[in-house]
């Protein structure tokens, strides 16, 4: 797969099927869409593109603080081994400008060359949003594409959404966000020296910084999975500030492995949260912080089976 940043960067030759959205979290909708495009792809021997609007550059202008499911190359990782390009395009001020009619005359069909264009029913695109399905619909066969429109997946009723999935999130409830992902919500980063605390109290840590822009979890501790040097352990974890132990307010997750005993520091790791244990709270001193992880320990090795 190809990595684009900028929609004039790409040079793909022939037709393609392409497909258009914010795709933040890549969740169980967006993965419907996917699908459909690396189908067509290799059915028809044409590119197949995921085109995914950056809305950080729009935000950034008008002062709006991102919260997304998706950050670094995490929406990278994901797509991979789906399809030939994706393409991550800035959504500036100028870019929202653009009229629907260019949108199509001028991406869809002289850029992309696109034979096929895969959207969800609630796609729009253009000036005001004046672009939709009905209007892909009316100039298919002028700009000689085929417009496949995919109905929204469901759970209990509800549709799938970004929106959705961050609600859940922020609730702290990360086994309904895994269902409506299709995977865990995870978190990766750098493995920081921390205050060895937890190693001095008999139970080592892995300390990540939270990654700028991401959505951040009900903070407590889960039970959790991390994959650390090309291994996966179980564990907890602990989304915070850690208001015990310091008054510094910075926002860590703090991971504690079980049956690992490598040094980690400097490694990239991504912790899989698969189930709220408790909220975060502040103690009255170490011995009793040492004793409720005790308890945290306790249980996650009772959720994870191990004796």
């Amino acid at each position: 797969m190809q990595y684009i940043r900028e929609l004039a960067e790409y040079n793909g030759s022939g037709r393609a099927a392409v497909t258009f959205g914010k795709f933040d979290g890549l969740h169980r909708g967006h993965q419907v869409l996917v699908t459909k495009v690396r189908e067509l792809g290799e059915q028809e021997n044409i590119n197949s593109i995921v085109c995914s609007f950056d809305m950080r550059p729009l935000w950034k202008e008008r002062g709006i603080t991102p919260e997304l499911l998706m950050v670094g190359e995490e929406r990278q990782e994901r797509v991979k081994d789906e399809v030939d390009y994706l393409i991550e395009c800035p959504f500036t001020e100028s870019f929202r400008q653009k009229s629907a009619e260019d949108f199509i005359q001028e991406i869809i069909h002289d850029l992309f060359h696109a034979k096929y264009v895969v959207v969800g029913t609630d796609f729009t695109f253009g000036c005001e949003k004046r672009g939709d399905v009905h209007m892909l619909a009316e100039y298919a066969d002028q700009y000689d594409y085929q417009l496949i429109v995919i109905e929204k997946e469901c759970y209990h009723d509800r549709i799938i959404s970004s929106t959705y999935v961050k609600e859940v999130v922020k609730a702290g409830d990360v086994g309904l966000a895994e269902k409506l992902l299709g995977y865990p919500f995870e978190v990766e980063g750098m493995v920081e020296h921390g205050r060895q605390l937890g190693r001095t109290l008999g139970f080592p840590t892995l300390n990540v910084a939270w990654p700028d822009g991401k959505i951040v979890p009900a903070h407590g501790v889960y039970f959790c999975k991390i994959d650390v040097q090309d291994k996966t352990y179980p564990g907890i974890a602990n989304v915070g500030i850690k208001p015990t132990v310091t008054e510094e307010k910075k926002l860590l997750i703090e991971a504690f492995l079980f049956g690992y005993s490598g040094n980690a520091y400097g490694e990239k790791v991504r912790i899989s949260l698969m189930e709220f244990r408790r909220p975060e709270q502040k103690f009255n001193g170490i011995g009793a912080l040492k004793e409720q992880i005790d308890k945290d320990i306790a249980k996650g090795m009772e959720y994870f089976g191990i004796v």
